[in-house]
């Protein structure tokens, strides 16, 4: 870990260190720095060129804040999350992988937000418009062979773009050397700071079929013009478009979702009682949450050995205002 550390400073260039500033008027500032985060635990701070940041812990590759040019935090973390192994970090952006939720034999949401990943000195090839990313890679442990035989690299590049946008894309390749194929499944679990749920709307998912984990996994069709919330909701929804929109009402922010390779889309909220049996999690915060994720749950996804699956997905925070309960169309205009 430490030769990592040591060799991305030294890259320069190449967009990994210590040796990458800003350009312009505030050209002292690092768009790139690795440092310690909570416990002493590895992280990485990404700078964008106008004032936004995205913190990056090594351990589960997770993404635990994004900050806009004004400073202000757009995701959530739990003020009672754990940033000690093995327990997963509460909020953020975990990694959900080669499993989702309990559909299937390894433990909630699969291992890789439990592990340290290492930073990738020398990725393959891969454009980017920005100077402020981080590139990690996941190979697997004798533990977790034991649990999931199979050979595997995940690569996982996180990147600010130039407008404060946070972009991640994972990048999983089958590595067996036995000729055989491995199905796994996928989510980035994106957990959005709102200013209170009830004042929230998801819109994208309208007259979609989705899974609904609190009814037995039962399948339906959404039948609302767009989400709101009054309870708890976890739901999966099928084949969404490529574009969701979260609307705070009270901020006057509209989060947007780009996501490309990823099917489905996950909402989860615990609300009250949940809220309550979660160690992690504190009582009242289900109010100023929303997780809102991309994700490939109903049809996991199979790779040959030497085939590569590509999973993108781009946040962007945008001011929005209301037209007959609709999101403005000049502003839905300026942010495509």
């Amino acid at each position: 870990m430490k030769e990592n550390l040591r060799q991305v400073r030294e890259r320069g260039g190449e967009g990994g260190g210590k040796g990458v500033r800003m350009a312009g008027s505030g050209s002292e500032r690092v768009a790139v720095e690795l440092c310690k985060g909570i416990n002493g635990l590895d992280k990485v701070v990404l700078r964008g060129p106008r004032g936004s940041s995205a913190e990056v812990y090594l351990y589960g590759g997770h993404v635990t804040s994004w900050r806009n040019d004004h400073g202000e935090e757009l995701l959530f973390v739990s003020s009672k999350a754990i940033f000690k192994p093995p327990k997963a970090i509460r909020g953020g952006i975990p990694i959900c992988f080669p499993q989702f939720g309990s559909h299937g034999s390894l433990e909630q949401h699969g291992f890789a937000r439990n592990k340290f990943w290492s930073i990738d000195i020398d990725p393959p090839p891969f454009p980017t418009n920005s100077k402020s990313f981080i590139d990690l890679i996941l190979k697997p442990s004798e533990e977790d062979t034991q649990k999931w035989p199979h050979s595997y690299e995940f690569r996982l590049r996180i990147a600010l773009g130039p407008g404060g946008d946070l972009m991640l894309t994972s990048r999983v390749r089958n590595t067996n050397a036995d000729g055989k194929p491995f199905t796994f499944a996928f989510a980035y679990h994106t957990y959005f700071s709102v200013s209170d749920i009830s004042e929230v709307r998801v819109e994208g998912l309208e007259t979609l079929d989705y899974f609904d984990n609190l009814q037995n996994k039962e399948r339906f069709t959404e039948q609302g013009d767009a989400l709101t919330f009054e309870s708890e909701v976890d739901k999966i929804y099928l084949s969404t478009p490529t574009k969701i929109a979260i609307l705070d009402h009270e901020k006057k922010r509209t989060f947007v979702l780009r996501k490309e390779g990823i099917p489905d889309a996950v909402v989860w909220n615990p609300w009250d009682k949940k809220a309550k049996t979660m160690t992690d999690f504190g009582d009242d915060e289900y109010m100023h949450m929303l997780c809102v994720e991309a994700a490939a749950v109903e049809k996991p996804i199979t790779l040959k050995p030497g085939e590569e699956w590509k999973g993108r997905l781009e946040l962007s925070a945008v001011p929005s205002s209301y037209c007959s309960g609709q999101l403005d169309p000049q502003k839905v205009l300026q942010s495509s």
